[in-house]
């Protein structure tokens, strides 16, 4: 356990957490070390390692504090239900601002989670759990009538749909060229213009209160 105050040791682990995030917004998972995080921050490298045992264990510090964020944004959603005819466009906007969370959903979550010790690991599923909580709640504010099965294969449709969500929406000049001779069909879309499309599929299901 690092020495120092909790308000100390919090703030050393957001700043090496943050110094990761802005390394994520230009290079790739791999090839990020330890040393260029620890560059970033206003402390000598050596010491990340008395906040983080290793570098997914920092980028899945991340993932959890862009999925905390975004849970406050559904909870303030649920708490001010609008039209549910609104609701797609609205849930879709509570993802607009996350895209660092659904490139990590996407491209690093095994690893992430496979580099990182369990206490690690079990803080990250808590967040995890209270955003499924957080996205049941918008469900049951704006479809009173969805009944509990109906939220549930929300969630479970809707979860694993969010994997998919970066790869699609950001594809690369090359991989469009790869699609385009390769004779497959590919409609561009931006990130909330895919998420409002899937949540407005499930809108006449959750609505009829089965």
């Amino acid at each position: 356990m690092p020495k120092g105050s909790k308000a100390l040791v919090n703030a050393r682990r957001a700043e090496i957490v943050e110094a990761c995030a802005q390394l994520y917004g230009s290079l790739p998972f791999k090839e990020i070390t330890l040393g260029m995080i620890g560059a970033k921050t206003s402390f000598t490298r050596t010491s990340i390692y008395n906040y983080f045992r290793t570098k997914e264990e920092i980028f899945l510090a991340l993932l959890e504090r862009e999925y905390a964020v975004w849970t406050e944004d559904l909870l303030a959603l649920a708490a001010s239900p609008r039209p549910a005819s609104e609701f797609p466009s609205a849930f879709a906007e509570t993802l607009a601002g996350r895209r660092c969370m659904l490139k990590l959903l996407s491209m690093n979550l095994y690893d992430m989670e496979a580099g990182s010790r369990l206490e690690s690991l079990v803080s990250f599923k808590r967040v995890y759990r209270d955003s499924l909580h957080a996205v049941g709640a918008c469900l049951k504010a704006h479809f009173p009538r969805a009944g509990d099965e109906a939220v549930e294969r929300f969630l479970y449709a809707f979860f694993p749909f969010l994997f998919g969500v970066y790869p699609y929406t950001e594809m690369t000049e090359k991989q469009k060229t790869a699609m385009k001779q390769a004779g497959v069909a590919y409609k561009e879309y931006t990130m909330s213009e895919l998420i409002r499309a899937f949540t407005e599929m499930f809108s006449a299901f959750l609505s009829g209160g089965t």
